[in-house]
């Protein structure tokens, strides 16, 4: 059964960005309870017509969330596993509940909350060793970024992928954060900047790595036949996947990859059944907010979801084809995870909401479809088709 067009996003909210630990002291329940109320609100509706519930990567108790809401009765809560790779799948489990008749009105939310002497960004070394495990915990990998590191020099090695391609993705997407009033970095980000930053895992340096924050966004989802009677303009969900190969599998808890998945983001069999369950191809796609928790595994998407072929993503960013003015395919318009906030991919989902019904700060010209993307992580990474039109 196909979900094309069968469902929309009609209400958004969130809690302001918060800086890291500067949360508190709300609880996640309180955040993700303030996001849900707004992301109601938005689509004018009452917190009591939500029955359903779609998440990712746990934080939530959906009978707490019901308490704490007054919501009286839930007929679906489920979950995606596995870490921001799963994100907006978790849009495509509330379209599927929606369609199937499981529930009617279903909210996918996200909360990150960190506590202040604990870094996100050295996860790793917190890790207790296994078989599974053996690879990173032996190899002194205490951190994401140097898993990614170890790609973004194999594409480097395999296609001549240079580092100013790397700093492309971190300057245009600074550049898009600049009008964001939220964005947590505001400033201009230069070349000379950019090369002159510290190396934090060769070859990343500090401005290819993502922020680190506490953040709660919601969304809200009806069947196609309601959101034409509510407050916003639907967005409709084309298509949505979750999964991946085999190859790619564990991904960067074992990069035990071959060369063809290895320096890749892992995309490429998703994207083909996300284009086909569309029924478009990556010729139709107006703006693309791409997971960028590290700036090489964009030209890594990139070159998986067809903007441009294997190999050469590099070049394709650095004739400026991401750039919200002039490129071929607007990439991150709102500063993405690099410059604007880290919400594991619901701050890009919150954007392509907005690209969407045309209320973007940076707004591309008449855009009707949007790509949105969890991960690069392990499986289950996802994807999102967004349209305007049924």
């Amino acid at each position: 059964m196909s979900i094309k067009n069968r469902t929309a996003i009609v209400g958004v909210g969130a809690t302001p960005y918060y800086r890291r630990g500067q949360s508190h002291p709300q609880s996640m329940l309180e955040m993700g309870g303030k996001a849900i109320l707004a992301a109601v609100a938005d689509a004018g509706l009452r917190v009591q017509d939500v029955n359903g519930f779609a998440y990712y990567s746990g934080g939530f108790d959906t009978a707490l969330l019901m308490e704490t809401l007054g919501i009286p009765e839930v007929r679906y809560s489920a979950m995606v596993t596995s870490g921001g790779g799963g994100s907006v799948g978790s849009v495509g489990l509330a379209a599927s509940a929606i369609v199937s008749g499981m529930a009617d009105v279903v909210v996918a939310v996200f909360c990150m909350q960190q506590p202040a002497d604990k870094r996100y960004g050295s996860i790793m070394s917190r890790v207790e060793p296994s078989p599974d495990k053996a690879f990173y915990t032996s190899a002194g990998l205490v951190g994401p970024g140097h898993f990614f590191a170890l790609l973004a020099q194999r594409h480097m090695h395999l296609y001549g992928t240079r580092r100013e391609a790397f700093a492309e993705v971190a300057i245009s997407t600074r550049m898009n954060a600049l009008t964001r009033p939220e964005a947590r970095f505001r400033t201009p980000l230069g070349a000379d900047e950019y090369f002159a930053a510290p190396m934090i895992a060769d070859p990343l340096c500090r401005y290819d790595f993502c922020l680190e924050n506490d953040i709660a966004i919601a969304v809200v989802l009806t069947s196609a036949e309601r959101a034409r009677d509510l407050r916003q303009k639907p967005v409709y969900v084309m298509a949505a996947e979750q999964g991946g190969r085999r190859e790619w599998g564990r991904a960067i808890a074992s990069l035990n990859m071959p060369d063809e998945y290895f320096a890749s983001a892992g995309y490429a069999s998703l994207a083909r059944h996300l284009y086909a369950s569309a029924g478009i191809t990556a010729q139709d796609v107006d703006v693309a907010e791409l997971y960028d928790h590290f700036s090489p595994m964009v030209i890594m998407q990139l070159e998986d979801y067809g903007f441009c072929p294997r190999g050469e993503g590099g070049a394709f960013v650095e004739a400026g084809n991401i750039r919200f003015a002039g490129g071929s395919i607007p990439v991150n318009t709102h500063g993405g995870h690099l410059s604007e906030a880290y919400a594991v991919g619901f701050t890009h989902l919150r954007e392509a909401v907005e690209q969407i019904r045309g209320t973007a700060i940076n707004q591309v010209n008449d855009a009707k479809v949007a790509l949105v993307t969890g991960g690069p992580a392990t499986l289950p990474i996802s994807g999102l088709l967004l349209g305007s039109e049924a």
